[in-house]
């Protein structure tokens, strides 16, 4: 029997799923774990792929999840991160004692567009596959954790004014560099698992899409990926479609509409201007890919931040 991957575009979707009110605000929002109520089934497996950062800070879970291929440890850690895009596949235990709580942080990468923080969070390796285990934390960083996330909830609750997204920002970014001071204590006396063939893939369409030669040699073609990675191009979409639920040259779109939205955000190049930088020959093409992947084109992305 195939299975069938659900994609949760929205932050309001997880909210649907876990039986909670509308989101406050529609990139961001912090959940009690404890009001969480999955409507699922104890032992139906759910598979999903979300389009939204998700940062936990969980006691007592009643899930058992995998990341990827690999099971997500949660025996000894209480914080877990995982990114947008990514596979992930959970069932649901009810018997559980006692009862779950925390917190979960959602943020939608939309919210980090036009930030320094757009670029800066794909240096965080734990926010990747390179990382299946969650984060152990000591009571005092435990606290320090919460409260960053509740100052979060605060602001968001607030009115929103000019200043609200800034400073919002400033909130992830000193939780996320805590997060990489605290697994950095982890890594020296834990070892860490990780899946080398989606490291590589990582770091390889990042090379190629900050070359400038990416104007002149164009779109990179799954045939060199494969050869960059010493595998077949079959062999490479198989553990891709397994591990991700993509193929390989819809990872290499996801990638280019990444450093679309960058550009379109951060600087002031015209759409054919972006189109021939990425290697596109007429901007059409670019701009009809863009909105096939967005639902928007390059221009109402771009204007969405005046």
């Amino acid at each position: 029997m195939k299975k069938q991957i659900e994609r949760f575009k929205s932050i309001n979707e997880y909210h649907k799923l876990a039986n909670l009110p509308k989101p406050e605000h529609p990139l961001v929002s912090l959940i009690d774990y404890s009001k969480v109520d999955y409507q699922v089934e104890a032992g139906v497996e759910l598979t999903w792929i979300q389009d939204y950062y998700s940062i936990a800070l969980k006691r007592n879970i009643n899930v058992k999840l995998r990341y990827g291929q690999q099971e997500y440890d949660f025996d000894e850690g209480l914080m877990s991160f995982f990114s947008p895009g990514q596979l992930m596949n959970m069932t649901l235990n009810r018997q559980t004692n006692p009862k779950p709580s925390g917190w979960i942080l959602l943020l939608h990468p939309d919210f980090l567009w036009n930030t320094p923080l757009a670029k800066s969070i794909k240096n965080y390796d734990f926010l990747g596959y390179a990382v299946n285990e969650s984060l152990f934390l000591s009571e005092k960083e435990e606290v320090l954790i919460a409260n960053i996330m509740k100052n979060i909830q605060q602001e968001y609750h607030a009115n929103i004014d000019r200043f609200s997204q800034n400073i919002i920002i400033s909130q992830i970014e000193v939780l996320l560099n805590y997060a990489e001071r605290f697994y950095q204590r982890q890594f020296i006396t834990r070892k860490i698992s990780n899946h080398q063939i989606l490291g590589q893939l990582e770091k390889t369409l990042t090379n190629y899409f900050n070359n400038d030669s990416l104007a002149i040699d164009g779109l990179p073609t799954v045939q060199y990926i494969s050869e960059q990675l010493n595998v077949s191009p079959n062999y490479l979409s198989s553990l891709l479609k397994s591990l991700t639920g993509q193929s390989t040259q819809q990872h290499i779109h996801e990638k280019l509409i990444e450093k679309a939205k960058e550009k379109l955000s951060t600087t002031n190049l015209s759409v054919s201007e972006i189109a021939y930088e990425l290697g596109f020959e007429h901007s059409q093409s670019f701009s009809r890919l863009f909105k096939s992947k967005t639902n928007i084109s390059p221009v109402e992305f771009r204007l969405s931040f005046n």
